[in-house]
């Protein structure tokens, strides 16, 4: 089965689009930067990160108890 992932778009400090990836493995949340290591969110952007990080909390702690 592959495991859940999910993106967020954002920006690097010299404004190009980027993406923070969020994924679920063996029972943990990976975050996983863009390159050069940095994300630039808005508040929006943030927001949605958080609910993506819920998400994935969720699918991990379930495929911890499994």
């Amino acid at each position: 089965m592959t495991e859940p992932r999910w993106s967020v778009r954002c920006n690097d400090p010299f404004g190009r689009d980027r993406a923070l990836m969020v994924l679920v493995e063996d029972g943990r949340v990976v975050l996983v930067p863009p390159p050069g290591a940095a994300a630039v969110l808005s508040a929006q952007q943030a927001r949605g990160l958080g609910l993506m990080l819920d998400q994935a909390a969720v699918r991990a702690q379930d495929r911890r108890a499994g």
